[in-house]
């Protein structure tokens, strides 16, 4: 058995108290889908805090009238301060009181009808202007795309929470034209903070052949801004494991797919790439890769901070003082922060954070140990640009994505599934040990799917919120089980 990291599970004192817990959308089953589609780990965001209030996005139907159609689903709830916030017992966190007074808009103007795990729904907010935006039931599609009237989230006591505030939906930007072709092939749709502005990515293309574009939205004049494709896949395609701004530096991790052909994979009509499962899989992904750009995406640097992608408009920027480069491709240098070969069990979109030191955190899993174990792994950059890595546990077959989050404090959460048991566990890890003491803090059963977590809110009250799948474990059949999600909210140590 491989030596894990140095985990302490049975410490009581420094245990996590039983967490809030609130269900959003219908627990009515949808047995004509295979797929769930709330809480995987490449949505960003399906859950964050803003001006004291918390958003979550999630699909669902209204009962057993809609059948297998889903509509999507946008709530909002005013956050309590912490001291009125109560510590609760296990038996108490079922109890109604518990709950927050949440406000639900179901938008069932739009109606969800494709069984494909991959067609979520990702939400953003921009702090300039105070606009929520929504991209949603994407697999190689066309944009569809909804946003908010302006102070909708700066101003939230002021305005009703009604349908009305959103747009129609959408297939192209404000201030971009739908005739943009990387909008007529959108997949993992992205926002994300940016300063009083906020970034908009998607991938293009197909699985092992696409490339991830970058956009920026401004607060002042309400539109959009394409800066380019800042990762290009050659033969391959990038699989961002998140994108986060912290300090005015734009830090991103990915990992490459590379391409296999196919019969068909050059017809334009053919639809295999579509499917839940494509003919190029996870067993093509390979390194583990990073760069920064402190120009707001412009500007793209290795980890050396030599420029390695320069996307500034030729005509304002002259070659002079411009990179080379107009995009980061797989051979540029000092990208690859680990090697691992393909068919070392390596992971898609798996989880990223930044701490406020500007360390730079991967959770991923390989199989590069010497017995060939599947293990969870730590990938970590410390400030002075160090990678290391740590073994977290060892990974039972089939669990889902995990999921970090760095507390107000500057510690470490690692949040890990267990998809055979429909459980959960938490780990902590502690900033003055460099990240090094993992340590069991929770678990917990009836869960599912890929939790999520909202970043916002651990800056804003330390309070840990992670949005998974309410999946009983006395469900019968993962077929019976419904789309409703569970808020889980902790108050973490200060």
């Amino acid at each position: 058995m491989p030596k894990l990291g140095h985990q302490n599970i049975d410490t009581a004192h420094v245990r996590l108290p039983q967490p809030v817990v609130t269900n959003l959308g219908c627990r009515s089953a949808t047995p004509g889908r295979k797929h769930k589609l709330n809480a995987y780990a490449f949505q960003q965001d399906a859950i964050v805090t803003f001006k004291g209030y918390q958003y979550v996005a999630y699909w669902s139907n209204a009962g057993l009238d809609d059948g297998d159609t889903l509509y999507l689903c946008v709530a909002r709830r005013l956050l309590r301060p912490r001291l009125d916030m109560p510590v609760l017992s296990n038996e108490d966190q079922v109890s109604e009181k518990t709950a927050y007074g949440w406000e639900i808009l179901e938008l069932r103007d739009y109606k969800q009808t494709v069984d494909d795990g991959h067609n979520t729904i990702s939400l953003g907010i921009c702090p300039g202007d105070g606009t929520i935006h929504l991209a949603f039931d994407h697999h190689c599609d066309i944009l569809r795309y909804r946003y908010s009237k302006r102070d909708v989230a700066s101003q939230p006591r002021t305005i009703s929470w009604r349908p009305d505030i959103f747009s129609a939906t959408l297939d192209c930007l404000p201030g971009i034209l739908s005739t943009h072709k990387p909008l007529r092939d959108v997949t993992y749709p992205r926002f994300g903070f940016l300063g009083e502005n906020m970034f908009f990515s998607h991938r293009d293309g197909k699985a092992g052949l696409g490339n991830d574009h970058l956009y920026t939205y401004n607060g002042k004049d309400g539109r959009y801004e394409y800066i380019g494709p800042y990762l290009t896949g050659v033969q391959s395609s990038p699989y961002v494991n998140g994108m986060t701004s912290r300090h005015g530096v734009l830090y991103v991790t990915w990992v490459y797919r590379g391409f296999v052909e196919y019969p068909g994979w050059d017809d334009p009509l053919d639809t295999k790439h579509k499917q839940q499962a494509g003919p190029n899989g996870a067993e093509n992904n390979h390194n583990i890769c990073y760069a920064y750009s402190d120009a707001d995406g412009y500007v793209w640097k290795n980890g050396c901070g030599e420029v390695i992608a320069d996307l500034r408009d030729p005509a304002k920027f002259p070659t002079s003082v411009r990179g080379k480069e107009r995009t980061i491709k797989n051979d540029c240098s000092g990208i690859a922060a680990f090697d691992i070969p393909k068919g070392k069990g390596l992971m898609n979109q798996e989880a990223q954070a930044v701490d406020q030191e500007g360390g730079v955190h991967v959770l991923n899993r390989d199989m590069m140990n010497e017995g060939g174990t599947y293990l969870w792994k730590h990938y970590y950059r410390s400030p002075d640009g160090t990678w290391t890595q740590r073994a977290l546990q060892v990974i039972t077959e089939g669990s889902k994505r995990g999921q970090l989050a760095v507390s107000k404090t500057g510690d470490l959460y690692a949040i890990l599934p267990d998809s055979t048991t429909k459980s959960m566990r938490i780990l902590r890890a502690t900033k003055a040990s460099e990240f090094a003491d993992y340590r069991e803090v929770w678990k917990g059963d009836g869960l599912g799917g890929e939790p999520l977590v909202d970043s916002a809110r651990l800056e804003y009250d330390n309070v840990l919120s992670v949005f998974a799948r309410s999946n009983p474990v006395n469900s019968a059949k993962q077929a019976a089980e419904s789309q409703a999600i569970a808020i889980l909210d902790f108050e973490l140590f200060v």
